[in-house]
This record gives C-alpha cells, sequence and structure tokens, in this order.
C-alpha cells in the first residue's frame, strides 16, 4: 500500500476540534509566508475565495481559470442559496442541528468531524459575505432573510432572488481583485491544468495548456491547490457547465491521489427535462422552488389532459403524500427517485412522459403573483424562455438530472490529498456531504474550504515539511511537459471518423442507463464491458481537426472525454463493489419499498482507490467512518 488514510480528525468534545486544531498546528509568521508560494488550480467560489485569502495573508499566489473571466466559474449556477446555522428565524435552528441535518442527509456516510466544522464555520460565510457587500435578501426591519430547502425543517438558507451564487462569486472574486491588483495573486486566465508536477513525493507544479496560443507551460510553487470543480459532466446531460470537467482531478489521482466515493452521484430533481438529442447540458430550476411550489403526477396512467383540467381530486402530490414531515422539501436524492418511480408507472406529463408537475397554482393564489415573482421572478423568466411556458398560468415541468458529485479527491482534515502538498478545496473533494448534498450546502462547503479552512491548514504544511528549492528547470518538469505533447500528438494523429462529441455522447448515456438513478450488479457489469469497447474505439476512431498550435476545443474535448472514458470505469467499478444503497447511490437488490437500505456492517466507510497503472486494477482503500455524535439510524423523512 502505498498511501496511509489518517484522516488527521482532532480528538476532544467536537464543539471544540476546530478551534483547538487551529491552535495545535504549526505557524508560519507573517515575514516567512512571502517567502512561500501557492497555485490555485480553479476560480470558482472555493478556487477565488483561497486564492484572496492565502494572498492576504502574505502567500505569492498563481491562479488558473479556464475561462476568459473567473466571473464565468460554474458557481454562478448556484441559484437558491447558501445554509447557515444562525437561528434567525428562531425556529430551533444551532450548529448542532445543521451537522445533524448533514450527517442524516448524508446518509451517515461522512466524516463527523469536517461536517461538524463546516456547520461552525457557516455563520461566518454569512458575515464575511456581508462585508463583501454580497446583496442577500433581507426583511423588510432590515434583517437577513431566510427560507427553507430540502432535508431541513427549519429556515437557514440566505439568498440573493435566484442568483445567490453569481453574487457570492462576485464578493470572492472582488476579493482576489484586489489581491491581483496589490500583486499577491497572478491570474492566468484561459489555462487548463493537464498534469500534476510530483518531485520527491510532493506536489510542486503543473503543466497548464495555454487555451488561446496552444502552448504547454510550466509552473512550479511550493504547493498546490486543486478547486475544479465535481465530474457529473461525465454523463454528457448534466446541469454542469459545459467547461465544467474533471481532467485536473483526474491526472491528480493518476499520479497517486486517492479518489473517493466515485459512484456517489448527486441527481437533482428539479431540472427542465430533456428535449431531444440536440441539446448539450440541462437547465436547472433552483430547489429554492419546492418552497412554494407542489409537485404531483395525475393519478390515471396516460392522463392526456391539460395540467388545469385536471382537478385535485385526480392529482397524486406524492411527495406530499409520502413524506408528511417534509413533504416537497423532502431531499434530493430521495424526490428524485419518486419521480422516477412516478414515471415508471406511465404517469409522467409533458411530451416525452418523462416529468412530473411543480405547480405554484396555490402559492399565487395565498400570495398574490407579484409576491411570487419577487421570490422567484428570474428563475420565472430563465424557465420561460427555454421552454415557452408561463408558469404563472401553467405548471412547470420537471425531471431529475445529474448536478453534483459528492466523491472526489480524498483529503484529511487539513484538506490534504494523499500527496504532500496538494490540497483540495470545494466540490473537487469528497470531506463533507457524504452519499448525497442537501440543498445550499455546496456554496457552503467551498467558502468554508477557501476562506477559513486552507488558511488555517496550508501553513502547517509549509512549517512542518522540508521543502526543497525547485524551479521550473527541473527534469520532472521537462518529463510532464513532454509527456503531455506526446498525448496531445496522439489525440491529433488518429484521425478517425466519429467526433470527440459522440463518443461523450455515448458514454453518457451508458452512465445513466446504468451508473445514474438506479443501478445493479447486471447492469454495472454490461456498463464496464461497454465502457471498455467504448474507450478501445475512441483511442482508434476519435477524429480531432486543427492542430495543438492554436484555439482548438475539439482537441480540449478529445483531451476530457479521454479521461471520463477512464473515470467512467471507476465510477461503476466503485458503484459495484458498494453492495449497498445510501443517498445518491441507488443499488435495485438492496432497498425496502423503494427506499435505501444500508449496510453498515460492512459499508460504514468512504471507498478510496487507488491508481495502479494504466492497465492494472486500481486497488480499492477503505476510511472507516466512526460516529459518536450522530446515531446510525434509518434515514427517514416520513
Amino acid at each position: 500500500m502505498s498511501f496511509q488514510l489518517d484522516a488527521k480528525c482532532p480528538s476532544g468534545p467536537i464543539e471544540t476540534r476546530w478551534q483547538n486544531h487551529k491552535f495545535n498546528v504549526k505557524l508560519v509568521n507573517p515575514a516567512n509566508k512571502r517567502k512561500f508560494s501557492v497555485i490555485v488550480v480553479g476560480t470558482g467560489l472555493a478556487g477565488a475565495s483561497a486564492a484572496a485569502s492565502l494572498s492576504e495573508l502574505g502567500y505569492k499566489v498563481k491562479a488558473f481559470c479556464i475561462h476568459d473571466s473567473p466571473r464565468r466559474a460554474h458557481s454562478i449556477a448556484a441559484q437558491g442559496g447558501v445554509n447557515a446555522a444562525k437561528n434567525y428565524q428562531n425556529d430551533g435552528d444551532s450548529v448542532y442541528r445543521l451537522f445533524y441535518d448533514t450527517v442524516k442527509g448524508g446518509d451517515f456516510r461522512s466524516r463527523e468531524s469536517n461536517v461538524y466544522r463546516l456547520a461552525e464555520i457557516s455563520s461566518a460565510i454569512i458575515d464575511h459575505s456581508v462585508a463583501l457587500g454580497v446583496p442577500f435578501a433581507r426583511e423588510y426591519g432590515g434583517t437577513l432573510a431566510n427560507r427553507s430547502f430540502g432535508g431541513a425543517q427549519v429556515s437557514r438558507t440566505f439568498y440573493a432572488r435566484g442568483q445567490t451564487g453569481q453574487q457570492l462569486l462576485l464578493g470572492a472574486y472582488s476579493a482576489m481583485n484586489k489581491e491581483i491588483e496589490s500583486g499577491g495573486v497572478e491570474l492566468y486566465a484561459r489555462r487548463e491544468m493537464l498534469e500534476l508536477v510530483v518531485i520527491d513525493g510532493k506536489a510542486r507544479g503543473i503543466i497548464a495548456r495555454n487555451l488561446v496560443t496552444g502552448e504547454l507551460e510550466k509552473h512550479a510553487a511550493d504547493a498546490v491547490i486543486l478547486a475544479t470543480g465535481g465530474y457529473g459532466h461525465v454523463f454528457y446531460l448534466s446541469t454542469n457547465a459545459m467547461n465544467s470537467n474533471a481532467t485536473a482531478a483526474w491526472r491528480c489521482y493518476k499520479q497517486g491521489a486517492g479518489f473517493a466515493n466515485p459512484c456517489y452521484t448527486q441527481i437533482h430533481p428539479t431540472c427542465i427535462p430533456v428535449t431531444g438529442t440536440h441539446q448539450s447540458k440541462l437547465t436547472l430550476m433552483s430547489e429554492s422552488l419546492r418552497n412554494d411550489g407542489r409537485v404531483w403526477v395525475p393519478q390515471k396512467i396516460g392522463e392526456s389532459r391539460k395540467p388545469e383540467e385536471i382537478p385535485d381530486t385526480e392529482r397524486d402530490y406524492y411527495l406530499e403524500r409520502i413524506y408528511p414531515s417534509f413533504g416537497n422539501l423532502a431531499p434530493r436524492d430521495v424526490s428524485s427517485r419518486q419521480a422516477k418511480f412516478r414515471c415508471d408507472e406511465g404517469r409522467g406529463v409533458g411530451p416525452s412522459k418523462l416529468a412530473v408537475y411543480l405547480d405554484f397554482r396555490d402559492a399565487i393564489k395565498r400570495e398574490g403573483e407579484d409576491k411570487v415573482r419577487e421570490k422567484y421572478g428570474n428563475l420565472f423568466q430563465m424557465y420561460e424562455k427555454i421552454t415557452g411556458e408561463n408558469p404563472y398560468k401553467q405548471p412547470m415541468r420537471i425531471y431529475p438530472a445529474v448536478h453534483y458529485t459528492m466523491g472526489g479527491l480524498w483529503v484529511d482534515y487539513n484538506l490534504m490529498s494523499t500527496i504532500p502538498g496538494l490540497h483540495v478545496l470545494g466540490e473537487a473533494n469528497f470531506s463533507d456531504h457524504g452519499a448525497n448534498r442537501l440543498g445550499a450546502s455546496a456554496l457552503m462547503q467551498g467558502l468554508a474550504d477557501g476562506y477559513f479552512v486552507i488558511p488555517a491548514t496550508l501553513g502547517h504544511y509549509f512549517a512542518s515539511t522540508k521543502l526543497e528549492k525547485v524551479t521550473t528547470d527541473h527534469e520532472a518538469f521537462g518529463a510532464a511537459q513532454n509527456q503531455q505533447q506526446e498525448k496531445v500528438q496522439q489525440l491529433l494523429s488518429i484521425k478517425g471518423g466519429k467526433s470527440a462529441l459522440e463518443f461523450h455522447r455515448d458514454l453518457g448515456q451508458i452512465m445513466w442507463d446504468k451508473c445514474g438513478m438506479s443501478r445493479s450488479k447486471e447492469g454495472l457489469e454490461k456498463a464496464i464491458s461497454e465502457i471498455r469497447n467504448l474507450r478501445e474505439e475512441f483511442w482508434q476512431n476519435v477524429n480531432v481537426p486543427g492542430d495543438a498550435k492554436d484555439i482548438n476545443q475539439e482537441l480540449e474535448l478529445a483531451s476530457r472525454v479521454g479521461d471520463y472514458l477512464e473515470l467512467g470505469e471507476l465510477m461503476c467499478m466503485d458503484a459495484k463493489t458498494r453492495e449497498e444503497s445510501c443517498g445518491g447511490h441507488f443499488r435495485e437488490e438492496h432497498q425496502v419499498d423503494g427506499e435505501c437500505k444500508r449496510d453498515d456492517e460492512n459499508f460504514c466507510h468512504a471507498a478510496v482507490w487507488e491508481f495502479k497503472g494504466d492497465q492494472q486494477q486500481p486497488e480499492r482503500h477503505k476510511e472507516e467512518l466512526k460516529f459518536e455524535y450522530v446515531k446510525l439510524a434509518v434515514r427517514s423523512y416520513k
């Protein structure tokens, strides 16, 4: 075994672990911080907040952005809100309740110490964001407003209409811009990380491709921070942006970073349904809409009447019926499966019959159209632009879609991977959400990691590690650059008959059908075989036009699809090995009346995969999960 899974979780009462840990870690004094350099890959919420915070402390930061501007990071698409345990509504919320809801929401498959820290930090995120100028919604008296979200019975979600992610990103981006102006952060836009450079067992730099000139660049540093988001785009159709990809994380895995729980994929229940093969992505309708929207399907199979013609007595408000305690705010994995079950029964709606209704009739009747417009106006406008239907007059049609990945590179309590010096933040790591993420917790984790955790833990790595002086002249950089150059030339030289997009679509169909909302041993075995065949075909028949010395988006896509073909197989292997159902991982063989049946005796652990070589079986390790403060129980929202 080449790496040890030491989570480095502090001991003692969970309420004091983070404070004690911050006191016990080694520090770098302010004058010495400027001697250390850090590479931050990704400039979404986690990356931008980390770059700004570390530069404020005095570290020299190089930030790498795949877009022309950090403002285009996919974090902007998180619409509904960000959780924090401030208890402004006086409805019984607390740090402990947020901690409990998150552990339960993740189906008891997350690390207690990390989750409690996240809940503890949550209030500081709001205060910090307000100080940066984020325009959260406010009550009439000026206090910050809250709304409720799935998986919780309290209102703890802070929001800025339906643009919360965008506004939070602008806050982090402005903080980073201040540091760019002062010289603490050097921003490299339109760059894609292709390789992690490891020297003497430590992460010491990256190889990045300049997406404008095609040049492969070498960049050295004392530590590397990966904040590149999730890998949901492996499914082709997802709510992720087209540029979202897994290449940076996957290349780190192939350099020795453990990949934890790759099969944990979140399906979001509130997306605009697929309309045809022409689509390249799906559009998310915020979970916040389920505060006022009621989800239903006709009771009659094959119903052809318009929704307004179907009386209440012939409607099935199935979430309210099955989960009376949580109703339409049942968690995402639970709500998604129930939507699938209704459509499988033949009660789906719309042209494809793969949709259910999200109806605002009662909210408009109760509060008035103006009030509903005030809360959700931009979301309703987006829905109407895409579908041509007015959601104020008729129900939205929604269906589950791939949204977020709870799996990711394994990290310890300090957010360091199994490669010393490689720290992983936000959705790119596995640490906080277990087998299912509660809504409005992605922004919380990204900002907690970037603003508050990594500034406290990175110094410990520097203060306790001997780092030799390394420049890009080191032979490891040359070898990594040459290797990537050869891979680029290999892709360009195949000159096959099928585009990378077609391969991506084929892979996505396999993944959705056999490793999506529902999985089985037989289906996963077929998927693994089909993906291997597709990968073999890809390296013989992909067609990448153009060359490497210019903008070439076909080359970018082909490189990413090549990684997805490997990652997809690992996801299916992980899903096949985990003989239980938990959260978003629903094995058909392990269920009770359509609900997940966990196996705590055999699978109460994080599965961490170690790369062993291109043609070799990866090795599966375990990090056992211990629950001292939340009792393992059957997860119920009824």
